[in-house]
Protein backbone atom coordinates (compact mmCIF):
# COMPACT_ATOMS: atom_id res chain seq x y z
CA UNK A 1 0.00 0.00 0.00
CA UNK A 2 1.15 3.12 -0.58
CA UNK A 3 2.42 5.60 1.60
CA UNK A 4 3.85 2.03 4.02
CA UNK A 5 7.58 1.14 4.66
CA UNK A 6 8.00 -1.99 2.56
CA UNK A 7 8.36 -5.17 4.59
CA UNK A 8 12.04 -6.12 5.35
CA UNK A 9 13.18 -9.42 4.42
CA UNK A 10 13.53 -12.09 6.81
CA UNK A 11 17.16 -12.55 7.02
CA UNK A 12 17.07 -8.74 8.08
CA UNK A 13 19.06 -8.25 11.68
CA UNK A 14 15.90 -6.93 13.03
CA UNK A 15 13.30 -9.51 11.84
CA UNK A 16 15.93 -12.12 12.81
CA UNK A 17 16.54 -11.18 16.45
CA UNK A 18 11.99 -11.60 16.80
CA UNK A 19 12.12 -14.99 15.87
CA UNK A 20 15.61 -16.24 17.44
CA UNK A 21 14.30 -17.03 20.62
CA UNK A 22 11.39 -19.44 18.96
CA UNK A 23 14.20 -20.98 16.80
CA UNK A 24 16.66 -21.28 19.80
CA UNK A 25 13.45 -23.75 21.82
CA UNK A 26 13.06 -25.35 18.60
CA UNK A 27 16.76 -26.78 18.73
CA UNK A 28 16.33 -27.61 22.31
CA UNK A 29 13.14 -29.46 21.52
CA UNK A 30 14.97 -31.39 19.29
CA UNK A 31 17.29 -32.27 21.07
CA UNK A 32 14.93 -33.45 23.61
CA UNK A 33 12.70 -35.55 21.60
CA UNK A 34 16.12 -37.31 20.35
CA UNK A 35 16.88 -37.93 23.52
CA UNK A 36 13.38 -39.12 24.65
CA UNK A 37 13.81 -41.83 21.37
CA UNK A 38 17.70 -42.59 22.54
CA UNK A 39 15.89 -43.58 25.95
CA UNK A 40 13.23 -45.80 24.00
CA UNK A 41 15.93 -47.48 22.23
CA UNK A 42 14.96 -46.20 18.45
CA UNK A 43 17.65 -46.07 16.00
CA UNK A 44 17.66 -42.95 13.58
CA UNK A 45 17.51 -43.27 10.28
CA UNK A 46 17.86 -40.67 6.70
CA UNK A 47 15.72 -41.93 3.93
CA UNK A 48 15.47 -40.50 0.09
CA UNK A 49 13.68 -37.40 -0.21
CA UNK A 50 12.90 -38.26 -3.68
CA UNK A 51 10.81 -40.95 -4.70
CA UNK A 52 8.80 -42.94 -7.50
CA UNK A 53 5.85 -42.06 -5.95
CA UNK A 54 4.99 -39.22 -3.10
CA UNK A 55 2.00 -41.11 -1.40
CA UNK A 56 -1.35 -42.24 -2.86
CA UNK A 57 -3.87 -39.71 -1.04
CA UNK A 58 -6.46 -38.19 -3.09
CA UNK A 59 -5.57 -34.41 -1.53
CA UNK A 60 -2.28 -34.38 -1.42
CA UNK A 61 -0.24 -33.25 -3.82
CA UNK A 62 3.65 -33.36 -4.02
CA UNK A 63 6.05 -31.06 -6.48
CA UNK A 64 7.45 -32.88 -9.30
CA UNK A 65 11.34 -33.16 -10.79
CA UNK A 66 12.68 -34.65 -13.38
CA UNK A 67 16.74 -36.35 -12.97
CA UNK A 68 19.21 -36.84 -16.24
CA UNK A 69 20.98 -39.71 -16.75
CA UNK A 70 24.02 -39.86 -18.09
CA UNK A 71 22.81 -41.12 -21.52
CA UNK A 72 20.54 -38.18 -21.43
CA UNK A 73 17.51 -40.25 -20.48
CA UNK A 74 15.07 -38.18 -18.69
CA UNK A 75 13.10 -39.80 -15.63
CA UNK A 76 10.54 -38.46 -13.02
CA UNK A 77 10.21 -38.17 -9.60
CA UNK A 78 8.10 -36.38 -6.78
CA UNK A 79 9.75 -34.56 -3.50
CA UNK A 80 7.83 -37.11 -0.96
CA UNK A 81 4.89 -35.81 0.73
CA UNK A 82 6.06 -38.11 3.80
CA UNK A 83 8.55 -41.04 4.52
CA UNK A 84 6.29 -43.49 4.96
CA UNK A 85 6.70 -45.60 1.99
CA UNK A 86 11.16 -45.38 3.04
CA UNK A 87 10.57 -46.67 6.64
CA UNK A 88 8.09 -49.60 5.92
CA UNK A 89 10.93 -50.76 3.58
CA UNK A 90 13.04 -50.79 6.40
CA UNK A 91 10.60 -52.43 8.54
CA UNK A 92 10.94 -54.75 6.05
CA UNK A 93 14.49 -54.99 5.68
CA UNK A 94 14.60 -56.34 9.79
CA UNK A 95 14.14 -52.85 11.77
CA UNK A 96 12.17 -52.94 14.67
CA UNK A 97 12.25 -49.14 16.26
CA UNK A 98 13.13 -46.13 13.73
CA UNK A 99 12.27 -42.49 13.55
CA UNK A 100 12.76 -39.93 11.45
CA UNK A 101 13.01 -35.98 11.46
CA UNK A 102 12.11 -35.81 7.42
CA UNK A 103 12.09 -32.91 5.40
CA UNK A 104 8.71 -33.04 3.06
CA UNK A 105 7.08 -31.43 1.07
CA UNK A 106 2.95 -30.46 0.49
CA UNK A 107 1.91 -28.71 -2.88
CA UNK A 108 -0.55 -26.34 -2.76
CA UNK A 109 -0.53 -25.62 1.10
CA UNK A 110 0.24 -22.55 2.78
CA UNK A 111 -0.98 -20.53 6.30
CA UNK A 112 -0.84 -20.30 9.36
CA UNK A 113 -0.55 -24.01 10.25
CA UNK A 114 1.11 -25.16 6.59
CA UNK A 115 3.84 -24.53 4.73
CA UNK A 116 4.96 -26.20 1.33
CA UNK A 117 8.14 -27.58 2.67
CA UNK A 118 8.46 -28.19 6.56
CA UNK A 119 9.46 -31.27 8.88
CA UNK A 120 7.62 -34.27 10.18
CA UNK A 121 8.81 -36.40 12.80
CA UNK A 122 7.79 -40.15 11.79
CA UNK A 123 8.22 -43.28 13.92
CA UNK A 124 7.50 -46.96 13.78
CA UNK A 125 7.64 -49.92 15.59
CA UNK A 126 7.30 -53.63 14.32
CA UNK A 127 5.25 -55.80 16.77
CA UNK A 128 3.84 -53.35 18.99
CA UNK A 129 -0.22 -52.10 19.29
CA UNK A 130 -1.24 -48.73 17.86
CA UNK A 131 -2.01 -47.95 21.40
CA UNK A 132 1.56 -47.96 22.37
CA UNK A 133 2.34 -45.38 19.45
CA UNK A 134 -0.61 -43.41 20.74
CA UNK A 135 1.01 -43.42 24.52
CA UNK A 136 4.45 -42.62 22.32
CA UNK A 137 2.91 -39.81 20.20
CA UNK A 138 1.73 -38.18 24.15
CA UNK A 139 5.24 -38.71 25.59
CA UNK A 140 6.96 -37.12 23.15
CA UNK A 141 4.46 -33.83 23.34
CA UNK A 142 4.86 -33.91 27.09
CA UNK A 143 8.80 -33.65 26.38
CA UNK A 144 8.58 -31.07 24.18
CA UNK A 145 6.68 -28.55 26.56
CA UNK A 146 8.85 -29.97 29.46
CA UNK A 147 12.01 -28.72 27.64
CA UNK A 148 10.17 -24.76 26.97
CA UNK A 149 8.81 -25.02 30.48
CA UNK A 150 5.30 -24.29 29.01
CA UNK A 151 2.25 -24.65 31.01
CA UNK A 152 0.02 -24.29 28.61
CA UNK A 153 -0.34 -24.54 24.38
CA UNK A 154 -2.37 -21.74 23.02
CA UNK A 155 -3.94 -21.11 19.76
CA UNK A 156 -6.78 -18.89 18.38
CA UNK A 157 -8.12 -18.17 21.52
CA UNK A 158 -7.73 -22.07 22.43
CA UNK A 159 -5.47 -23.95 24.76
CA UNK A 160 -4.45 -26.80 26.17
CA UNK A 161 -2.84 -28.22 29.12
CA UNK A 162 -0.22 -30.91 28.08
CA UNK A 163 0.67 -32.44 30.94
CA UNK A 164 -2.96 -33.46 31.84
CA UNK A 165 -4.15 -37.04 31.06
CA UNK A 166 -5.87 -36.44 27.60
CA UNK A 167 -8.97 -37.05 26.31
CA UNK A 168 -9.51 -40.15 24.23
CA UNK A 169 -13.03 -39.94 22.27
CA UNK A 170 -13.55 -42.19 19.42
CA UNK A 171 -14.77 -40.27 15.71
CA UNK A 172 -18.04 -41.89 16.19
CA UNK A 173 -18.78 -40.27 19.73
CA UNK A 174 -16.99 -37.45 18.35
CA UNK A 175 -19.42 -36.79 15.16
CA UNK A 176 -22.50 -37.66 17.28
CA UNK A 177 -21.50 -35.35 20.41
CA UNK A 178 -20.61 -32.47 18.23
CA UNK A 179 -22.89 -32.94 15.10
CA UNK A 180 -25.60 -34.87 16.32
CA UNK A 181 -24.66 -37.68 13.57
CA UNK A 182 -24.74 -41.35 14.04
CA UNK A 183 -21.47 -42.03 11.97
CA UNK A 184 -20.98 -45.70 11.74
CA UNK A 185 -24.75 -46.04 10.34
CA UNK A 186 -23.50 -44.40 7.35
CA UNK A 187 -20.58 -47.24 7.00
CA UNK A 188 -21.41 -50.80 5.59
CA UNK A 189 -18.63 -53.54 5.06
CA UNK A 190 -16.03 -50.90 5.17
CA UNK A 191 -18.09 -48.83 2.43
CA UNK A 192 -19.34 -45.27 3.29
CA UNK A 193 -22.97 -45.00 2.10
CA UNK A 194 -23.41 -41.29 0.77
CA UNK A 195 -26.59 -40.58 0.18
CA UNK A 196 -27.45 -41.60 4.10
CA UNK A 197 -24.38 -39.31 5.42
CA UNK A 198 -25.90 -36.47 3.20
CA UNK A 199 -29.25 -37.08 4.32
CA UNK A 200 -27.60 -37.25 8.62
CA UNK A 201 -25.77 -34.33 7.84
CA UNK A 202 -28.63 -32.41 6.10
CA UNK A 203 -29.02 -28.39 7.37
CA UNK A 204 -25.28 -29.18 9.16
CA UNK A 205 -23.15 -28.61 6.10
CA UNK A 206 -22.89 -27.48 2.48
CA UNK A 207 -23.84 -30.58 0.21
CA UNK A 208 -22.33 -30.49 -3.28
CA UNK A 209 -23.79 -32.98 -5.91
CA UNK A 210 -20.46 -34.70 -6.30
CA UNK A 211 -19.52 -34.89 -2.46
CA UNK A 212 -18.47 -38.16 -1.89
CA UNK A 213 -18.71 -40.19 1.54
CA UNK A 214 -15.33 -39.18 2.53
CA UNK A 215 -15.91 -34.96 1.07
CA UNK A 216 -19.00 -34.99 3.59
CA UNK A 217 -17.01 -36.64 6.87
CA UNK A 218 -14.38 -34.48 6.30
CA UNK A 219 -16.73 -30.86 5.97
CA UNK A 220 -18.43 -32.39 8.95
CA UNK A 221 -14.90 -33.14 10.80
CA UNK A 222 -13.54 -29.40 9.77
CA UNK A 223 -16.45 -27.56 10.56
CA UNK A 224 -18.30 -29.46 14.16
CA UNK A 225 -16.11 -31.20 15.08
CA UNK A 226 -12.51 -29.95 15.17
CA UNK A 227 -13.16 -26.99 16.62
CA UNK A 228 -13.41 -28.84 19.72
CA UNK A 229 -10.81 -30.98 19.91
CA UNK A 230 -7.67 -30.61 21.81
CA UNK A 231 -9.38 -27.84 24.33
CA UNK A 232 -8.25 -27.27 27.96
CA UNK A 233 -6.49 -30.66 27.27
CA UNK A 234 -5.12 -33.10 24.69
CA UNK A 235 -7.52 -35.07 22.62
CA UNK A 236 -6.75 -38.54 21.11
CA UNK A 237 -9.44 -38.89 18.12
CA UNK A 238 -9.65 -42.66 17.43
CA UNK A 239 -11.08 -45.22 15.48
CA UNK A 240 -11.62 -43.78 12.17
CA UNK A 241 -14.43 -45.09 9.50
CA UNK A 242 -12.95 -47.67 7.66
CA UNK A 243 -13.81 -45.35 4.23
CA UNK A 244 -10.97 -43.16 5.91
CA UNK A 245 -8.54 -46.10 6.95
CA UNK A 246 -5.32 -44.88 4.68
CA UNK A 247 -2.59 -46.74 5.20
CA UNK A 248 -4.16 -48.14 8.39
CA UNK A 249 -5.38 -52.26 9.32
CA UNK A 250 -8.98 -52.27 9.72
CA UNK A 251 -10.54 -52.93 13.90
CA UNK A 252 -10.91 -56.97 13.36
CA UNK A 253 -13.89 -56.72 16.12
CA UNK A 254 -15.41 -54.12 14.14
CA UNK A 255 -14.75 -53.79 10.39
CA UNK A 256 -16.56 -50.48 10.33
CA UNK A 257 -14.01 -48.88 11.92
CA UNK A 258 -9.80 -48.80 11.21
CA UNK A 259 -6.66 -48.91 14.21
CA UNK A 260 -6.14 -44.68 12.72
CA UNK A 261 -5.96 -41.95 15.50
CA UNK A 262 -5.24 -38.23 15.64
CA UNK A 263 -3.83 -35.98 18.29
CA UNK A 264 -5.26 -32.37 18.94
CA UNK A 265 -4.52 -29.55 20.84
CA UNK A 266 -6.10 -26.38 20.51
CA UNK A 267 -7.89 -27.35 17.66
CA UNK A 268 -4.67 -28.11 16.08
CA UNK A 269 -3.99 -31.64 14.28
CA UNK A 270 -0.51 -32.33 15.80
CA UNK A 271 -0.36 -35.99 14.79
CA UNK A 272 -1.95 -38.85 12.49
CA UNK A 273 -1.12 -42.43 13.40
CA UNK A 274 -2.07 -46.12 11.90
CA UNK A 275 -2.55 -49.62 13.19
CA UNK A 276 -0.14 -50.53 9.83
CA UNK A 277 -2.00 -52.81 7.27
CA UNK A 278 0.15 -55.28 5.93
CA UNK A 279 -2.28 -56.47 3.71
CA UNK A 280 -0.81 -55.53 0.12
CA UNK A 281 -3.81 -56.85 -2.16
CA UNK A 282 -5.91 -54.10 -0.17
CA UNK A 283 -3.46 -51.39 0.02
CA UNK A 284 -2.96 -51.65 -3.64
CA UNK A 285 -6.90 -51.44 -4.27
CA UNK A 286 -6.99 -48.61 -2.13
CA UNK A 287 -4.39 -46.93 -3.81
CA UNK A 288 -6.03 -47.58 -7.19
CA UNK A 289 -9.35 -46.16 -5.59
CA UNK A 290 -7.43 -42.70 -4.23
CA UNK A 291 -6.03 -42.46 -7.23
CA UNK A 292 -8.89 -42.84 -9.57
CA UNK A 293 -10.62 -40.17 -7.68
CA UNK A 294 -7.17 -37.72 -7.77
CA UNK A 295 -7.74 -37.73 -11.76
CA UNK A 296 -11.48 -36.92 -11.33
CA UNK A 297 -10.70 -34.40 -9.13
CA UNK A 298 -7.50 -32.98 -9.87
CA UNK A 299 -6.59 -34.31 -13.62
CA UNK A 300 -3.70 -36.02 -11.84
CA UNK A 301 -2.80 -39.48 -10.51
CA UNK A 302 0.79 -40.65 -8.95
CA UNK A 303 2.80 -43.90 -10.09
CA UNK A 304 2.19 -46.56 -7.37
CA UNK A 305 5.55 -47.72 -5.98
CA UNK A 306 5.40 -51.41 -6.82
CA UNK A 307 8.50 -52.15 -4.65
CA UNK A 308 6.38 -50.66 -1.58
CA UNK A 309 3.76 -52.85 -1.90
CA UNK A 310 6.38 -56.08 -2.23
CA UNK A 311 7.27 -54.95 1.48
CA UNK A 312 4.08 -54.45 2.81
CA UNK A 313 3.39 -57.67 2.19
CA UNK A 314 6.56 -59.00 4.28
CA UNK A 315 6.86 -56.63 6.89
CA UNK A 316 6.15 -57.11 10.61
CA UNK A 317 3.09 -56.39 11.99
CA UNK A 318 3.91 -52.40 12.97
CA UNK A 319 1.95 -49.31 14.71
CA UNK A 320 3.60 -45.76 13.30
CA UNK A 321 2.75 -42.39 13.42
CA UNK A 322 3.52 -38.88 11.93
CA UNK A 323 3.51 -35.75 13.87
CA UNK A 324 3.66 -32.40 12.58
CA UNK A 325 7.38 -30.94 14.67
CA UNK A 326 6.81 -27.32 12.89
CA UNK A 327 3.48 -27.30 14.79
CA UNK A 328 4.57 -28.52 17.62
CA UNK A 329 7.45 -26.85 18.32
CA UNK A 330 4.81 -23.59 17.79
CA UNK A 331 2.53 -24.90 20.33
CA UNK A 332 6.07 -25.08 22.65
CA UNK A 333 7.58 -22.29 22.38
CA UNK A 334 4.66 -20.34 22.53
CA UNK A 335 5.07 -18.86 18.98
CA UNK A 336 1.44 -17.94 16.67
CA UNK A 337 2.54 -18.55 13.54
CA UNK A 338 4.66 -21.69 12.12
CA UNK A 339 6.92 -18.85 10.08
CA UNK A 340 8.41 -18.37 13.45
CA UNK A 341 9.38 -21.73 14.02
CA UNK A 342 11.74 -22.30 10.88
CA UNK A 343 14.63 -21.10 10.14
CA UNK A 344 14.30 -19.88 6.63
CA UNK A 345 10.44 -19.32 5.05
CA UNK A 346 9.04 -20.69 1.88
CA UNK A 347 11.21 -19.62 -0.87
CA UNK A 348 10.33 -16.44 -2.59
CA UNK A 349 8.62 -15.15 0.39
CA UNK A 350 9.42 -12.20 2.32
Amino acid sequence: MAGQPPISPWWSAGRHADRRPFLLARGAVTRAVRTWFEEQEFTEVETAILQLSPGNETHLHAPATELTGEDGSRSRRYLRTSPEFACKKLLAAGESRIFEFARVFRDRERGDLHLPEFTMLEWYRANAAYDVIMADTVAVIVRAAQTTGISQFAFRGRSADPFVTPEFLTVAAAFQRYAGIDLLATVTYGEGDRAALAAAASGKIRIAADDTWSDLFSKILVEHVEPHLGQGRLTVLYEYPAPESALARTKHADPRVAERFEVYACGVELANGFGELTDAVEQRRRFEDSMEEKARRYGERYPIDEDFLVAVGVMPPASGVALGFDRLAMLATGAVRIDQVVWTPPAGEA
